[in-house]
């Protein structure tokens, strides 16, 4: 299992491969809930629509759409094929792809019987509101307006199936797919490995006419134990890892954060600010003055969290939406200032910290080092801290039911519309119903956010997102720590890698030189 031959030629630069440590479980995209089964879905299926590296909405399958009332309306590309499946009747030399292929894989979605974990991308839409108009046109009715909605659509989840395979196959389809995509399966042995070949019915072509994807296969092997990944990159068996793991990290990578001089011949470092950001909540009732709360974000050294305790492979930023998901805005390094806190703290009449009560800061074991290195940098200023460690259930149940007056949590985006972050601070989402778990309310943020979901044009909508996100600095009901980073180690073979915000895996215009 360790070799991929294509046409009798072994392994070689036409082949790329990588080892998915958790294992991929299915191939059907209803299901595509992990990463690693994100990445292989990705590769064999495609959308309506994509994210671009940076974060733009663009056609897929769709080759355009427009935005009509109560709804949009999408026109398909033509020209875009199944591939062929020859067990399948209807299938066995593909076919093309049609609008009722469209609203079968998206109602599929909410099919009880399915229980697909993305259903709730269609939240928004209204039931039986998926309508094939004719054969190259797609209607999706929704209850409210929200042009976010697309940006869903760009989801594993959303990826377009052939209905022929999934009834035919059965429980099959979990690991015989049929697709539009770029790579179709060739063999796969569960827990071992995954292959796929090259789709030479994809429609897709480069800028120059070339067919697409450049590379002929993709071997994915299932191996658990990550320093054996790690092993694999480092000896050319791998072509990329993701991420940082204890197994591998201090040998990989210097304190600052960069590349081990040893690695730089082979290898190269990928990098690019993930939607997720790590952050101190604050249960505004407790804390109702917002210099106190200001006082306390000034007097966090997050550059220094991020170097000393994440070996710098965070982004440290006291801002809460990352800065990929407003137009690419440059990341603005956060200020540390103990003089200015603790002049804040005089105005809000509490020098020195005094009058101010014990604060209980709750974590979890996972984050132990960093809510003491907050504590450190609070006690400088007055601040007396008392850390609480609970389990994650525990943690969550606190945090939920408002039992903790401030907290470490961190806000991972579900689709890439600041949209997703700025929702967390509306009145509606009080928790325990929601995930507004400050209980932060500003009439001036709702009425921005309502302006901005009124709006179809993301350019529009950013200038919005950027005066709430004003709004968020101000007030600080959150204290934002860090954002997180997508972190690939490619060899230096590998030629045309594109690291997504998302952390996609974007195989369609990889290549590799040959071997000397």
């Amino acid at each position: 299992m360790s070799g991929c031959v294509i046409n009798g030629v072994s392994d070689d630069h036409r082949v790329f491969r990588y080892n998915a440590s958790a294992g991929i479980t299915t191939l059907d995209p209803a299901h595509a809930r992990s990463l690693e089964i994100m990445w292989a879905v990705d590769a064999i299926y495609d959308g309506l629509v994509e994210l671009s590296p940076d974060l733009e909405v663009i056609p897929s399958i769709a080759e355009s759409w427009d935005w009509v009332e109560g709804g949009v309306v999408f026109h398909l590309r033509k020209g875009v094929l199944f591939s062929p499946a020859s067990d399948v009747p209807g299938l066995e030399k593909g076919r093309e792809l049609v609008a009722s292929d469209v609203v079968y894989s998206l109602e599929r979605l909410r099919d009880p019987v399915v229980a697909s974990p993305g259903g709730w991308i269609l939240d928004a839409v209204m039931e039986d509101g998926i309508i094939a108009i004719n054969d190259s046109t797609v209607k999706i009715s929704l209850k409210n307006d929200f042009p976010p909605f697309l940006g869903l659509l760009t989801t594993p989840y959303a990826s377009i199936v052939a209905p022929e395979a999934v009834e035919g196959r059965g429980v099959k389809f979990r690991f015989n797919p049929a697709g539009t995509g770029p790579f179709k399966v060739a063999w796969s042995v569960e827990d071992v490995a995954l292959v796929l070949h090259k789709n030479t019915d994809y429609w897709e072509k480069d800028d120059a006419g070339n067919s697409l994807p450049y590379l002929d296969a993709v071997h994915i092997d299932f191996v658990p134990d990550m320093g054996s990944e790690y092993l694999g990159l480092i000896q050319g068996r791998y072509d990329f890892i993701s991420g940082l793991h204890p197994a591998y990290m201090e040998d990989l990578m210097t304190q600052e954060g960069t590349l081990a001089q040893k690695h730089k011949e082979n290898l190269e470092l990928k990098r690019v600010p993930f939607l997720k950001t790590d952050y101190v909540g604050i249960l505004i009732d407790s804390i109702s003055d917002p210099r106190v709360r200001k006082a306390l974000s000034l007097s966090i050294d997050r550059a220094g969290i991020a170097k000393n305790l994440r070996r710098g492979s965070v982004l440290p930023s006291d801002r809460f939406i990352p800065p990929s998901m407003l137009g690419n805005r440059l990341h603005s390094s956060p200020e540390y200032n103990l003089a200015l806190a603790s002049e804040l703290l005089v105005l809000a009449g509490y020098p020195g910290g005094v009058g101010l009560p014990v604060i209980e800061l709750a974590t979890t074991s996972d984050y132990v080092d960093i809510c003491a290195a907050i504590q450190h940098g609070w006690q400088k200023i007055g601040v007396k801290v008392a850390v609480d460690v609970s389990p994650a259930s525990v943690h969550r149940e606190k945090v939920a039911t408002s039992k903790s007056v401030m907290f470490k949590k961190s806000w991972l985006a579900d689709h890439a519309d600041a949209e997703n972050f700025l929702g967390l601070f509306l009145e509606r989402n009080f928790s325990p119903g929601g995930p507004n778990y400050t209980h932060f309310k500003s009439p001036h943020f709702e009425e921005l956010y309502d302006q901005a979901m009124l709006d179809s044009e993301k350019s529009s909508r950013v200038i919005l997102y950027e005066q709430m996100d004003s709004i968020l600095y101000a007030e600080m009901p959150v204290l934002p720590l860090y954002h997180d980073q997508v972190t690939h180690f490619v060899r230096k073979s590998v030629q045309g890698w594109v690291v997504s915000p998302v952390n996609r895996l974007e195989l369609r215009y990889v290549s590799k030189t040959e071997k000397q």
